[in-house]
């Protein structure tokens, strides 16, 4: 009994899915367009305490060349500006990978809203596209004009530092929450690499079990282009639910 208890990190117990941290990036390449969307929408889906003051989005499509533990893989998803106790972070909505152990070890760390899906991100021409698809089905689509313009990359790096904030839900045996928590972790050791804007477009197509179109595009408001190394930090709880 003292071994299982010195020994449990991860399922299964005898071969886990994830090896422990930390989890570091090389070459992290992020395509981040910000949009904005319907504010009524955007508060019905993030959880108190956290706040909503702008009706934005940003889609993030990001490829993981060489992540330690996690390999190679490619992710999307919706992350929202939040306030919290009033300081500025970011809320992750939804993620779609293509990579079973950043499932596993992203919905049971921290409690990242992970998703089996098809993403991609690379450089087509003069283009840098980004696509989701869940299944056979494209629900979305991120193009931007490649490397039109350098940003600052301390101002850059700076807001990948910023705090970010996941809802964490793990069932108990009989179906109801056994950990319902608000929690927080930081990007780390952040090296970056490159950053740059250009035009962008982004176009969301409505899916019953991968509901990105839901948070509607109404206006492009920045598009950036970024490549880092960086550390994964793990979380801490700043709001236990079921605690109340």
């Amino acid at each position: 009994m003292k071994d299982i208890q010195s020994r449990a990190f991860a399922m299964p117990f005898t071969n886990p899915a994830f090896p422990p941290g930390p989890y570091k990036f090389v070459n992290r390449e992020f395509l981040i367009i910000t949009y904005r969307t319907d504010l009524e929408r955007l508060r019905k889906v993030v959880p108190e305490p956290l706040e909503v003051t702008e009706p934005l989005v940003s889609y993030e499509f990001i490829r993981m060349p060489d992540s330690t533990g996690f390999g190679d893989y490619t992710e999307s998803g919706q992350v929202i500006p939040v306030m919290y106790e009033g300081q500025p972070g970011s809320y992750t909505h939804s993620m779609y990978l293509d990579d079973h152990p950043p499932i596993a070890g992203g919905r049971e760390l921290w409690g990242f809203p992970k998703k089996l899906a098809t993403p991609q991100l690379a450089p087509h021409s003069d283009t840098l596209v980004g696509t989701l698809d869940y299944g056979p089905v494209r629900i979305a689509t991120g193009t931007m004009g490649y490397k039109h313009r350098e940003l600052d990359l301390a101002e850059q790096a700076r807001r990948l530092a910023g705090p970010n904030y996941l809802l964490k839900i793990v069932p108990h045996v009989d179906g109801s929450p056994r950990v319902c928590e608000l929690v927080r972790y930081y990007m780390k050791d952040i090296v970056l690499k490159g950053a740059w804007t250009g035009p962008a477009a982004l176009h969301l197509i409505p899916h019953a079990l991968a509901p990105v179109a839901d948070l509607p595009v109404l206006e492009i408001v920045e598009a950036r282009h970024l490549l880092a190394d960086l550390t994964l930090g793990l979380g801490e709880v700043v709001h236990d639910y079921l605690a109340q």
